[in-house]
């Protein structure tokens, strides 16, 4: 799933503690699934105890499907930074930048998709078998299948039920995000991501209907999450799709000013009274040597006087080509110790530069101008 549906679905969410160096989130969504449970305990004529039990078994297979992804993410190399648990499954945070782009190949998608359905249906089936070895009598086939009346039975059912769902082409569902990888690559551009998107609704709403006509509570719920789910996944994809499509001339800024490391501090100032910039590329000839900001020639000439620019400008910093992907730009430089700037060069020729300021406000312009014209 995309950046941005992370961060957003992160508002809705609370830390539970960190497990071998992964932080790990809940959604409030399990508050949600508490009340429900706790009420179709006391509707259902026993304790609010069993209620909050069969939440926990709710929780529990969540936990047994994340739990087995996250050793699948280990198995490839994918080094995870936090995971949020959500009813249908959770969402994965990586490390680093190259996991994250690994993460995201259709190949990696497709490993990863089988991983927690697996898991689930494995526990549930050996749940099963020890409920026909240690307690034959109870009937694990007898409706309601997940009643807080019968938690052996709704365990058994609640994993098989959260795998099987998983293999539904649906997104946020590890069927969907195979399938969206996969019709996107045979169609390609943003249209097609969204008729693939498309699907997610159209079966959460039949899950819905379908719970409604047996009845069955949970399908409703796993519907109703799924269509909420769907709705993120979608807004965040469309996200992604747009800006991985952005390269790095589409948002620089081309009319610049440059400094030389031998300017003197006094002069550096009175240049950047004439222009928006707050950060400028430093060079000696034509060989680009640092970068300094404004606010580190005001400081430099508050507590030491005048001086040269080379004294207090910065040495490190990363470089990027005009069809670089910002993206995958972004990427890498805040895998590092991030940057006040990137220079955009063309062999040893700076063609542009990208601040922080200036990219928040040319990816609005973008996105204004991407709205009035018809996609393609």
């Amino acid at each position: 799933m995309a950046a941005h549906t992370m961060v957003d679905m992160r508002g809705w969410s609370f830390p539970i503690g960190r497990f071998l160096g992964v932080d790990v989130r809940i959604h409030t969504f399990f508050l949600l699934l508490l009340g429900l449970s706790i009420s179709y305990a006391s509707v259902s004529g026993v304790s609010g105890a069993r209620g909050f039990g069969l939440w926990l078994l709710l929780l529990l297979a969540v936990v047994v499907r994340e739990a087995a992804r996250a050793v699948g993410a280990a198995w490839y190399g994918l080094d995870l930074r936090s995971m949020l648990l959500l009813p249908t499954g959770g969402l994965f945070s990586y490390a680093s930048s190259e996991a994250t782009e690994k993460a995201e190949t259709p190949e990696m998608q497709k490993r990863m998709a089988v991983v927690g359905p697996i898991a689930n249906i494995g526990f549930g089936l050996l749940l099963a078998a020890f409920a026909l070895t240690a307690a034959p009598e109870v009937n694990l086939f007898e409706r309601p299948w997940m009643s807080p009346s019968h938690l052996l039975r709704a365990a058994v059912w609640v994993n098989l039920l959260l795998g099987l769902v998983n293999l539904l082409p649906a997104a946020p569902l590890d069927g969907g995000r195979v399938f969206r990888g996969e019709f996107a690559k045979g169609k390609g551009g943003i249209k097609s991501s969204r008729a693939a998107m498309g699907l997610g609704p159209a079966i959460a709403v039949g899950l819905m209907i379908l719970g409604f006509l047996i009845p069955n509570m949970w399908l409703i719920m796993i519907g109703g999450f799924v269509l909420i789910g769907a709705h993120m996944e979608d807004q965040g994809l469309l996200l992604q799709t747009d800006v991985d499509a952005v390269r790095m001339r589409d948002v620089m800024l081309t009319q610049f000013s440059m400094l030389s490391a031998s300017d003197t501090l006094e002069d550096a100032l009175q240049r950047s009274v004439h222009t928006l910039q707050d950060v400028f590329p430093v060079v000696r000839g034509a060989n680009l040597v640092g970068a300094v900001s404004r606010q580190s020639i005001v400081e430099a000439l508050h507590a030491d006087g005048n001086g040269y620019v080379q004294g207090v400008m910065t040495r490190s910093f990363q470089t990027a080509q005009p069809d670089d992907s910002l993206v995958k730009t972004l990427r890498r430089i805040m895998a590092g110790k991030g940057a006040q700037m990137v220079p955009v060069l063309e062999g040893d020729r700076i063609v542009g530069i990208i601040t922080p300021q200036n990219l928040a406000h040319s990816m609005g312009l973008l996105n204004q101008r991407r709205k009035l014209r018809p996609q393609e």
